[in-house]
């Protein structure tokens, strides 16, 4: 698949292939009647790039798009879209948005859940997230929102809790789902809602994107536009979300700390003035991150998380595995870091060649700082410098970092940059000590000391994405395919023979005649099909249509069809 070329190999994990043909006759009623509810509604309230982008992108209002049809017209602005099994690992999703990649969960909602979904479905993502992509200004902000997004540092439990959700969300949208196993699910995400802790990098990124991507206003708190594909895939949301029920706040980035609750629609909404002023909040965002300010903070973010991460020196070397432990002064500076497990070492994003995770199999770890009553750091120090502290190849030397570092040896050789600078020194017959702890002892073979004076970044993920196999886990919960009964396949069939007869565009009121007395019979709750055939009888002037007038009318008295019907039959009389 040409998309996938683009893609590191361990994103080709979460793509599934769409699943075209298991979408039902009644799935694509479902994607008609949201759709066009949705244009008719939305073409007054929506930011003006949406309903420009619906054309663009490819994005049918009468069928579920292909993803193989969407991918042409995308790659024209740029982007690509992949098909994935419901909600993936945040880390993850960031990063296929950072290689200009849209991720589309490839189920649908079902029709009890038509108004709002709990899990992500191929209305959300394709007709709310595709369209405002091909505005310029927004699609760079998702992009440049995935690279830094993906380098957002989780803790322990930001795992737990995507888990926890996707399992809640997949349950509530399966029709056939135990109601003990909803509520279990339900009560474990309010647990770890409420035992959060302090919020993670990740968790506050996240929150930056739920509310602008997701459920985004824009323009002035008076009179916003909608442009969060939450609200643009949900008919009840995006009706809601501008009346005085909703309380609209200026997007700032205080917006990090604000949690969410996805399974429950939203008390409040975040209104940016312009699609810069998300640039500008996410670029605030990220000088606070771990990624731009590293030090011992970023270290211990990492610890924390006990996650793969990546620590950058000075030097520029950086050091990628999963840390276990730091070493701090009393100034709080870092003076020695550990990580346990494999690890590999590289600079640019490129692994230094024989610094794999093979060689560092059992973990690194390395002083970091000035060497004790020296102002000249090593990484300052030219060949000439070098020399004069002993500090070449075949020389036993002690070397005494500020904190008590002190690293006694036989150098072996070093490793340099592009331009001289001094990234790494590697020694034999050395110990590594601090006071009277043992960091290293000469048993345990070469000693590979990075160099550098502090630290300068601490982020998520490695830094060269050929060093690890494995990036990323898979979900151990997957979606349960429905399974319908037969009596729900002859009406999924049903469906299909009215579709049949839009589509040929020759009114067979004696095939809608049986069709009718069949609904009437068997499926009396079933109000979208009868809207369909309406839709087709309309002006017909026949018995038929007073009949499914009459039907509609008696069907809208269950209270939770009566707007869906309105809405419905608003939208057939407008048509015509």
């Amino acid at each position: 698949m040409a998309v996938t070329k683009k893609l590191p190999k361990h994103l080709h994990k979460f793509i599934v292939k769409q699943p075209y043909k298991n979408y039902t006759a009644q799935n694509q009623a479902v994607w008609r009647y949201v759709m066009r509810i949705n244009t008719d509604y939305l073409s007054n309230v929506v930011h003006q790039s949406y309903i420009e982008g619906l054309e663009k992108t490819g994005i049918s209002v009468d069928e579920i798009p292909k993803m193989e049809g969407m991918n042409r017209i995308l790659k024209d602005i740029g982007w690509a879209a992949v098909s994935v099994d419901g909600f993936i690992p945040p880390n993850a999703f960031m990063e296929f948005q950072a290689y200009n990649v849209l991720v589309i969960a490839s189920d649908i909602r079902t029709l009890e859940h038509i108004e709002y979904t709990p899990a992500p479905d191929i209305i959300h993502e394709a007709a709310g997230h595709a369209p405002l992509i091909a505005n310029p200004e927004y699609a760079e902000y998702l992009r440049r929102f995935g690279e830094i997004g993906c380098k957002a540092i989780s803790s322990a439990k930001d795992f737990e809790m995507y888990e926890a959700i996707r399992l809640l969300s997949i349950l509530k949208e399966d029709p056939n789902s135990n109601v003990d196993a909803v509520t279990k699910a339900q009560k474990s995400v309010e647990e770890l809602q409420n035992n959060m802790g302090e919020l993670s990098e990740m968790a506050q990124i996240r929150n930056l994107h739920w509310w602008t991507v997701e459920y985004g206003l824009i323009g002035t708190l008076e009179n916003p536009k909608i442009y969060g594909a939450g609200l643009l895939s949900s008919i009840g949301e995006s009706k809601l979300c501008l009346t005085d029920k909703v309380k609209k706040v200026p997007y700032t980035i205080e917006t990090a700390s604000q949690n969410f609750d996805i399974t429950k629609p939203q008390p409040q909404l975040f209104v940016t003035r312009d699609f810069a002023h998300l640039s500008f909040v996410l670029e605030e965002f990220a000088n606070k991150m771990s990624l731009r300010k590293g030090g011992l903070k970023g270290v211990q973010k990492l610890i924390k998380s006990n996650n793969l991460g990546t620590i950058e020196l000075s030097t520029g070397i950086q050091i990628s595995g999963v840390f276990m432990n730091v070493i701090n002064d009393k100034n709080g500076k870092s003076i020695y870091i550990q990580t346990t497990g494999p690890t590999a070492l590289a600079s640019r994003d490129k692994e230094l060649i024989g610094h794999g995770v093979e060689y560092h199999s059992e973990g690194f770890g390395s002083p970091i700082g000035k060497l004790k009553g020296i102002n000249l750091a090593i990484e300052d120090m030219f060949p000439k410098d070098l020399e004069v502290y002993g500090i070449y190849e075949g020389k036993k030397i002690t070397l005494l970092f500020e904190g008590n570092i002190k690293v006694e040896g036989e150098v072996i050789t070093g490793k340099r940059d592009l331009q001289g600078k001094i990234l790494l020194i590697s020694f034999k017959n050395c110990t590594v000590t601090q006071n009277e702890n043992i960091l290293f002892q000469p048993e345990w073979g070469i000693y590979d000391m990075a160099v550098g004076k502090e630290i300068v970044s601490a982020y998520a993920g490695p830094a060269s994405l050929y060093s690890f196999k494995n990036i990323g886990k898979l979900s151990k919960e997957k979606t349960q395919k429905i399974e319908y009964s037969p009596q729900e396949l002859k009406l999924h069939k049903l469906y299909k023979k009215v579709a049949k007869i839009r589509k040929d565009e020759t009114l067979d009121l004696e095939k809608l005649t049986l069709i009718f007395i069949s609904l009437k019979e068997n499926y009396p709750s079933d109000w979208l099909l009868p809207l369909e055939i309406y839709e087709l009888i309309y002006k017909s002037n026949s018995k038929l249509e007073s009949n499914f007038k009459a039907y509609l009318s008696e069907i809208k008295k269950i209270k939770k069809y009566e707007q869906l019907i309105k809405n419905g039959m608003k939208l057939i009389t407008k048509k015509h």
